[in-house]
């Protein structure tokens, strides 16, 4: 498998270590759960799902982890609007995403921890950041000290002016007067009357954002990760500070692939919870069999950024209803109508047979997730309609990439 890494900047071999039939260790960042779950959400998480299945087809086992950001500025200021407890809320909305997900078919998670559950581990880590001389304590606060990691940038490989600027949209706060360099970024913080707080050397407090996946990522799988990821809106300032936190405290590789998804826009923006121009999954699914949102969303290649529209569910229905009514000699036509209920899992398995359309879906997959010339071998197999062999691997094609006929 060759898959684009984004801190390399080339498709490369994706190399884990562990050798084969061992066990993949994946990262992806999860949700700060005070709302439902969008298109932007399922893109990155449906891309995930097909890696995995992928490696368990060639015989890996993989171990993912799915964070769960429960505490945090986003989550703490829609509780307070709410008029809610916060830890209330991400239950809630948790819950819907998990239901969402299980209905597109998503392999589980090995874990979805919560950061609320690793403050110990967060407070050890940033004992180790700072005994290792990359943090300082300044306003109550304990801040990353970006001047002692030249290696800053290496993930983005963007310039400071650019970093300044994500930074300043995405929460980083480089106005704070308490930072030695407004890069630096929080790792320990003081909280507000009304927010959470725990007991720590440096105050009561709560932790920043971006140490909470460093702390969970180590704890839950070591501290070398295989894969790890999420949306490219993650890169900087998310995973450009978790990788220079996490290596400066362990002193070891941190990720030896990283893999960003492309944004999901509608009408030309991108989808964002700020912008209110979200698609939630959960109102596609009163209409549209899950299939069929599946597909509508791996019909895009994963690293491009693409826009929504309707026509694309009416698109990947046609498209379901042609497969099955190969796969099954006629038994299903027409659009693919909604069901209630949820999609099996699909995984497929070690020692599937070869050759044929299977193969050609293999090969797309490998070729950095070529999910669309996945699709198009699928759709050619399917309209050969001499070719009745071809029916057990137009539905073995199609397990492989989640999609239950």
């Amino acid at each position: 498998m060759r898959l684009y890494d984004t801190a390399r900047q080339e498709v490369v071999a994706f190399e884990p270590g562990a050798g084969p039939g061992g066990t993949v260790t994946i990262y992806t960042c999860g949700i700060t759960p005070y709302d439902a779950a969008h298109l932007g959400h399922a893109a990155t998480y449906l891309a995930y799902d097909v890696i995995q299945r992928r490696l368990q087809d060639l015989g890996y086992r993989t171990m993912l982890v799915r964070n769960v950001t429960d505490v945090d500025d986003d989550i703490l200021r829609k509780a307070r609007e709410l008029g809610v407890h916060y830890l209330d809320l991400a239950a809630e909305e948790m819950a819907r995403f998990s239901a969402d997900m299980d209905a597109l078919g998503l392999l589980p998670a090995a874990s979805e921890p919560r950061a609320t559950s690793a403050i110990p581990d967060i407070l050890g880590f940033i004992g180790m950041v700072l005994a290792n001389s990359h943090a300082y304590q300044a306003g109550g606060a304990v801040y990353f000290d970006v001047s002692s990691w030249p290696a800053f940038g290496a993930i983005s490989h963007y310039g400071r002016d650019k970093m300044l600027q994500l930074a300043g949209e995405r929460g980083g706060n480089p106005g704070d007067p308490n930072k030695a360099d407004p890069l630096d970024f929080v790792l320990w913080q003081p909280s507000a009357a009304d927010e959470p707080s725990w007991d720590s050397l440096w105050g009561r407090g709560r932790p920043g954002w971006h140490i909470e996946c460093s702390a969970l990522a180590v704890r839950e799988l070591g501290v070398t990760i295989d894969l790890h990821g999420g949306g490219s809106d993650l890169i900087f300032p998310h995973h450009e500070c978790e990788a220079a936190q996490s290596q400066a405290a362990t002193e070891e590789l941190f990720v030896r692939h990283w893999v960003h998804t492309g944004m999901v826009r509608y009408d030309g923006i991108k989808m964002s919870k700020s912008l209110g121009n979200l698609v939630f999954v959960r109102d596609l699914l009163k209409t549209w069999e899950p299939a069929a949102i599946r597909l509508a969303v791996l019909a895009h290649h994963y690293r491009s950024d693409w826009d929504w529209h309707e026509g694309l569910l009416f698109q990947a229905a046609d498209r379901l209803a042609l497969w099955r009514e190969h796969a099954f000699a006629g038994g299903l036509s027409g659009p693919a109508q909604p069901r209630p209920g949820q999609s099996g899992p699909g995984q497929s398995r070690p020692g599937l047979g070869g050759g044929g359309v299977l193969d050609k879906v293999r090969a797309a997959v490998d070729d950095d997730l070529s999910t669309p010339r996945a699709l198009t071998a699928i759709d050619a197999a399917a309209s050969d309609a001499g070719n009745e062999g071809a029916r057990s691997q137009v539905l073995e094609a199609a397990a492989l990439l989640g999609v239950q006929l």
